[in-house]
């Protein structure tokens, strides 16, 4: 800024990961106390949250906009840390979100590229995520992640959702709490031209979910859920195992205003989703250890998942999932706060927002 004093400067590298985008903030934040990334994580909400408000909300963000901030880990295991911020909450985990991280941080050199495979571990606020990056030519080809235990609460749970009638849900963690219904038995297409129809129902039913039957972390009561609603049905593509349309909230439900049943689509076909899934699957009988699943987004683009092994948390039975997928740089930016605007947090206007 010419001739004027910012109220604050962040640099960022705007990414997409199969479709979904995800700006990783990496110069201009707050320095943060010591502590685990969950504890970082909770730190940014309550002195900072303006900042999440501002990325991602209008003029700075949009309703499909997720942003990450690069924060260095104390966790000696660690090669670096992120936070995932979305329109209504953090998230302790996002798949797509870990391959924008990973793609920026190697393409421009905030770590260094080993070609032609790089190895990080990165710190996430639900815990450390191992890493493998395939590089040729100073591009990130792939990242393959190994998320943290993914695990399922109920499967066929009953939920009366206003206007759907009872429909069964599957509630599962895949590092953020999912309630999965089908698709194809409530008619509603997965295709992208689809996405109002999409985002109104998933959104109905995570709601309902919430209201009727919530959940919570057994080894961190204050994770609950279900935040986040993942609608899936049969693949559309010959080599895909599965479809799906994630609806990330946007803002508060209110049954009494058909207006704010709503939400934003995940355009990739979404990571924790993906783990969520592979869980469910598992669960089911349905998908062994070192079998192969391809997810499939509502763009047609796919996560190649894979369970490395069962496992269990607080004596639940859990699976340990891999999950891989492309990432792309589309720019860099620099967002600066005159301190005079009016907007200092963003603002949301209903033709868009709920």
């Amino acid at each position: 800024m010419t001739g004027r004093q910012s109220d604050w400067r962040l640099r960022a590298i705007e990414v997409h990961a199969e479709g979904e985008p995800g700006r990783v903030i990496t110069a201009g934040l707050p320095e943060f106390p010591p502590g685990t990334m969950l504890e970082k994580m909770r730190w940014f909400e309550q002195h900072h949250d303006d900042l999440r408000l501002a990325m991602l909300r209008e003029p700075r963000g949009y309703p499909g906009l997720c942003a990450n901030l690069l924060v260095p880990s104390d966790d000696p295991a660690a090669d670096g840390g992120f936070i995932v911020m979305e329109q209504t909450e953090y998230p302790p985990m996002s798949g797509s979100n870990t391959i924008c991280v990973v793609t920026a941080m190697l393409e421009t050199g905030i770590v260094d590229m080993v070609e032609p495979v790089t190895t990080l571990t990165l710190e996430a606020p639900a815990g450390l995520i191992d890493v493998t990056a395939e590089c040729a030519q100073g591009k990130v080809t792939r990242v393959t992640f190994r998320n943290v235990p993914s695990f399922v609460m109920a499967l066929d749970v009953p939920v009366d959702v206003p206007g759907l009638g009872v429909v069964p849900v599957d509630l599962a963690w895949g590092g953020m709490f999912y309630a999965i219904a089908d698709a194809d038995r409530l008619g509603v297409s997965l295709d992208a031209a689809n996405g109002a129809e999409i985002a109104r129902v998933t959104e109905q039913i995570r709601v309902a979910t919430r209201e009727q039957h919530p959940v919570e972390h057994p080894e961190d009561p204050s994770l609950t859920g279900p935040t986040i609603g993942q609608l899936a049905g049969a693949p559309a593509g010959a080599d895909s195992t599965r479809r799906n349309a994630v609806t990330v909230a946007t803002g508060v439900l209110d049954w009494e205003r058909p207006d704010t049943w709503t939400g934003a689509l995940d355009r990739c076909p979404c990571g924790t989703g993906t783990s969520a899934a592979m869980a469910v699957l598992h669960a089911r009988g349905e998908l062994g250890v070192g079998d192969t699943f391809v997810h499939e987004g509502p763009l047609g683009t796919v996560f190649h998942g894979r369970i490395v092994e069962e496992t269990t948390v607080a004596g639940i039975p859990a699976v340990v999932p891999e999950v891989g997928g492309q990432g792309w740089i589309t720019g860099t930016s620099e967002w600066t706060l005159d301190p005079t605007d009016p907007f200092p947090s963003g603002f949301t206007v209903g033709d868009l927002w709920p």
